[in-house]
């Protein structure tokens, strides 16, 4: 758990709703189901038609990482490195087939089997290299639709804004329908911008920190089995590992 995502939304949304109340507004203004429909319709819309489906339901998957990011694994794939650069300077590297069968992330097996068919250390860099961006490609364009999202929704609040406007100047004969309109106006403006400054720019660049993150511990599996095929001391590989911690 991220305890810093839940305090910061928390204090956020302390900030605004206890700032209304000691200006003495009723916290009930900010109910505004109309206004509501239009930013968060609206910005969904725009999202989807930004996006192709699969990076997009990506993306929304991705929404946990904000509060429920996934563990560090650094120190872990360290010691396993280390374990199996011992292996290779016992044994042999034909060796590392034993830890291959206990290695369950697809990168990790791809490196230990190109490692263990006798490719050199430029051509396992190449290959491993062209997985990396391809993976940090993929989830940056997922991350992106919470960004794209808080690009979006500012404006469709301005939108929103308009289009009560819009209704009070049709009403004006009818001064009873003129305070409805003037909150959805200025109540969809403030949806689409603590919308989008207080939920969906935070959660994409939360997303991106946890990309960050498992993107170099994928860069700590490739140092490390290059430097296994340049056969390295294991702990001039563990001291140079441990300098991405």
């Amino acid at each position: 758990m991220d305890r810093s995502s839940l305090i910061g939304l928390a204090l956020g949304g302390a900030a605004i709703l206890g700032g209304q109340a000691i200006e003495g507004g009723h916290l009930g203004l900010f109910v505004q189901p109309a206004a509501l429909l239009i930013v968060v319709g609206g910005t969904l819309a725009a999202v989807l038609l930004h996006h192709p489906l699969p990076v997009f339901l990506r993306g929304v998957r991705m929404a946990k990482w904000a509060f429920h990011p996934p563990p560090c694994e650094a120190s872990t794939l360290i010691r396993r490195i280390v374990q199996w650069s011992h292996t290779a300077r016992q044994e042999s590297i034909l060796a590392l087939e034993k830890h291959l069968n206990l290695t369950h992330d697809p990168f990790q097996r791809t490196g230990l089997q190109l490692l263990i068919d006798g490719a050199d250390p430029v051509k396992l860099r190449e290959t491993l290299d062209v997985q990396i961006v391809g993976f940090e490609t993929a989830e940056r364009q997922a991350a992106r639709v919470w960004e794209v999202a808080g690009g979006y929704a500012p404006t469709l609040g301005i939108l929103g804004a308009v289009m009560g406007l819009i209704h009070v100047m049709e009403n004006l004969s009818d001064p009873g329908k003129l305070g409805s309109g003037i909150a959805v106006a200025f109540v969809a403006t403030i949806y689409g911008v603590g919308l989008a400054n207080l939920l969906f720019l935070p959660v994409a660049n939360k997303i991106k920190f946890t990309i960050a993150r498992r993107v170099t511990e994928r860069e700590i599996v490739c140092d490390g089995l290059i430097a296994i095929a340049q056969g390295d001391n294991p702990r001039i590989i563990e001291a140079r590992l441990k300098g991405y911690l």
